[in-house]
């Protein structure tokens, strides 16, 4: 078996540098400040979002090209929290 680097590797040693767009809680989807979704910026410029593990649900459903690696998770956030985050986010 051919073993093929991955063009791109999250690097699990990079800090979260800061969170883009608001928390869950002034979004009103959280009481406490232990609760998730969030969206952060790491230091390295990567995203790191946290949400519901859909993984499994959304397996059959999956358009044509799209995959979930072994190692990868499809995780859902409210649309809203994205959208707050919209003016952190630099253009290309």
């Amino acid at each position: 078996m051919k073993f093929m680097a991955r063009l791109w590797e999250a690097d699990p040693s990079v800090p979260l540098k800061r969170r883009l767009g608001l928390s869950s809680q002034e979004l009103g989807f959280s009481e406490d400040d232990e609760d998730c979704p969030d969206v952060w910026e790491l230091e390295n410029g990567d995203v790191a979002v946290i949400g519901r593990d859909l993984t499994h649900a959304y397996l059959p459903q999956l358009p044509s090209g799209v995959r979930i690696s072994a190692d990868e998770k499809l995780v859902v956030i409210p649309g809203s929290m994205l959208r707050a985050a919209k003016s952190d986010i630099a253009d290309a």
